[in-house]
């Protein structure tokens, strides 16, 4: 009989700040890192905006706990959760937190939990203030959940990858392995008018703040990420061996220890998909458990020494 003791969740819900269609993600992400004992969310259930966490309370067994309003223009449902957060902490001590809202006013509780050994994950929407997001041991968009962008990526890599081997596609050469694009209908075809040409439009780069969380980024922009690229380089400097190689396990080990991360936030499905979009790194051992990076320049320095 197996001994492994899987983690306890506990996960508390700001209901007047989490829709309630992304219930189902938000415990299958949960799922995947423990138990999820304790399922308590909150809110004032005399309200009509909360009608729609009616059938999900009693399908996902959610404890609802009501939280009256004492002031106008004002919820106490914040006081509330972290009233049981910081009471759960000391009787049913959980592993783990489960944070659900966008609200930056939970921030000083993911700080005390953490502080006090328990792991904090977050899951909020693209509004949510980075304070709360980066308090977190692990902070999710709800957009990146049901983006789907991270799935789709797998499906299309799936298609590409050889039958007969089930090797990945090499990512420095996608000519053969890019599935072939519908050709655009010329313009010819559309009906007889003059058509000016669309107009310029300067798209800015962005990083993948709040506002982008779960849409693909792109090379360009994920360079354009300083917090991002530095803290991907960072990671690879402190886990790196003697010709500069580190293993894709370890650096996610070591950021998720300095900072809150997802690669989902900025559309990937991995850290090793991320950095190879960076093209800041190079790879080795693809598609094994011992895929392994370094930096770019570094490689050539190691070349150029003869290693």
């Amino acid at each position: 009989m197996s001994t492994d003791v899987q983690p306890r969740i506990a996960l508390l819900i700001d209901a007047d700040n989490a829709p309630a269609e992304m219930i189902d993600e938000i415990l299958n992400e949960l799922s995947k890192l423990g138990v999820i004992n304790i399922r308590r969310a909150y809110g004032n259930w005399t309200k009509s905006g909360l009608k729609n966490w009616e059938n999900k309370l009693l399908e996902y067994a959610l404890r609802p706990m009501q939280q009256y309003d004492y002031s106008k223009r004002k919820n106490a449902t914040d006081m509330a959760m972290t009233v049981d957060a910081m009471e759960l902490l000391y009787t049913e001590q959980p592993d783990a937190f489960g944070i659900v809202s966008s609200d930056a006013d939970f921030t000083p509780l993911v700080m005390h939990l953490r502080a006090k050994g328990a792991v904090v994950y977050g899951f909020g929407m693209a509004q949510t203030p980075k304070p709360f997001v980066n308090a977190c041991s692990r902070f999710l968009y709800l957009e990146a959940l049901d983006s789907n962008e991270a799935d789709a990526e797998e499906n299309r890599e799936a298609k590409e990858r050889n039958p007969s081997t089930g090797g990945a596609a090499n990512m420095g050469d996608t000519s053969k392995s890019l599935p072939t694009k519908a050709e655009p209908t010329p313009r010819a075809a559309l009906p007889a008018m003059d058509i000016p040409p669309a107009p310029s439009v300067a798209i800015p780069v962005v990083a993948p703040t709040a506002q982008v969380a779960g849409v693909r980024q792109s090379t360009q922009q994920l360079r354009q990420d300083t917090r991002l690229m530095n803290l991907l380089r960072d990671a690879v400097k402190v886990m790196q061996d003697e010709q500069g190689w580190a293993l894709i396990g370890s650096i996610g080990k070591q950021i998720s220890n300095k900072a809150s991360f997802d690669p989902r936030n900025y559309g990937y499905a991995s850290i090793s998909k991320l950095m190879a979009a960076t093209q800041a790194f190079d790879m080795k051992d693809e598609a094994t458990s011992r895929v392994a990076v370094r930096i770019k320049r570094a490689a050539k320095a190691g070349a150029a020494s003869g290693k």
